[in-house]
């Protein structure tokens, strides 16, 4: 049986133009700093982002716990929204790895607001960790591919600053909310000291992120990269699979953000289906069935050469991708709206 796979973004395959670029690419060993495509990448990545210096990593997991260990030392305090993706799927490294402790914080939808951030920002008592970094996450992952509006992203930026607190931005999906809200990968990044984002999700790559900020981090993460394993000897390879991504592979997102909007708003019209169609910003729709349990659900759909992935709690998740066709998005409605 052929799948229809919603199960993530990260299931794509590299098409013929990647695979091109990929087998064409010049290679060295990283570890020496000699890779061209990675350099041409990692100078790329800083420049889109307006910071000094990017390191490309494996994953995004590891680009945000460089992040967090470059900005803090043990013992300090980390503001994390509560179902961001650092405090749920990155098995406690904060805690392994960096000795910190993570404060989390309920948003409205993934959504911090600075007021909420301001109060529980630790005094200078003994006695207190550090409030030493917030770390927010756009596009919200368990919120279901949720935009976090700029002028929030502005309001917590100034406040750090003006306390003297780091700003990280797990980005993993930044260029899917820059499909919708047509404000540049730069402007996002001026209000963060550092910013990862991922090559493997919807920009179709087989592996990799990066890692932006000033060169004192970047060199500091650089150094952790390798503790942990993260040194790659010939990465051009992939390097040139980022290059190709970045070069063809970001204006076709607001299709992938299409789709899912049309998906969620049939399941709707339904009735057979708990879903906040308002709350479909992205290329991430999360659900759950008014006759079936999540289990029974995916178990049923899979029958029916559907894939999906368990959301957060009772919710089921369908992330739309390049490897996904209008064709396939139909079949897959006409599915559901039988199951």
């Amino acid at each position: 049986m052929k799948y229809i796979d919603l199960r993530s973004d990260t299931v794509t395959k590299p098409s013929k133009g990647m695979l091109a670029a990929m087998m064409k690419a010049k290679t060295g060993d990283d570890v020496f700093g000699e890779d061209p495509a990675i350099n041409e990448l990692q100078e790329k990545c800083a420049k889109l982002t307006g910071k000094e210096k990017a390191l490309f990593v494996p994953t995004g997991v590891m680009g945000n716990q460089l992040a967090i260990k470059a900005h803090t030392i043990q013992g300090d305090e980390v503001i994390v929204e509560s179902e961001s993706h650092i405090l749920n799927y990155e098995t406690a490294a904060s805690s392994i790895i960096s000795n910190v402790q993570l404060l989390q914080l309920k948003g409205e939808n993934g959504i911090l607001d600075v007021e909420t951030v301001r109060a529980h920002v630790r005094s200078n008592e003994y006695y207190f960790p550090k409030t030493r970094l917030i770390c927010l996450e756009n596009t919200h992952n368990r919120a279901g591919g949720v935009i976090l509006p700029i002028k929030t992203i502005k309001a917590i930026s100034t406040f750090a600053r003006e306390y003297g607190i780091k700003m990280h931005l797990d980005g993993a999906r930044i260029f899917n909310a820059i499909a919708e809200t047509k404000i540049s990968l730069k402007d996002y990044a001026y209000n963060f000291d550092t910013i990862s984002f991922c090559f493997s999700k919807g920009l179709g790559c087989p592996i990799g992120s990066i890692l932006c900020g000033d060169a004192e981090t970047i060199d500091l993460a650089h150094k952790w990269r390798k503790i942990l394993g993260g040194g790659m000897r010939q990465a051009g390879i992939l390097g040139a699979a980022a290059i190709y991504a970045l070069n063809n592979n970001v204006k076709r997102l607001k299709d992938d953000n299409a789709r899912a909007k049309r998906f969620a708003k049939a399941l709707a019209d339904t009735g057979n289906y708990k879903i906040d169609v308002e709350n479909v910003h992205t290329n991430i729709v999360v659900f759950c069935s008014h006759k079936h349990s999540k289990e029974e659900f995916m178990k049923l759909a899979k029958k029916k050469g559907l894939l999906f992935s368990s959301g957060s709690y009772d919710l089921i998740r369908a992330v739309f991708h390049m490897d996904l066709s209008e064709a396939d998005v139909t079949k897959a409605i006409n599915v559901l709206k039988n199951l």
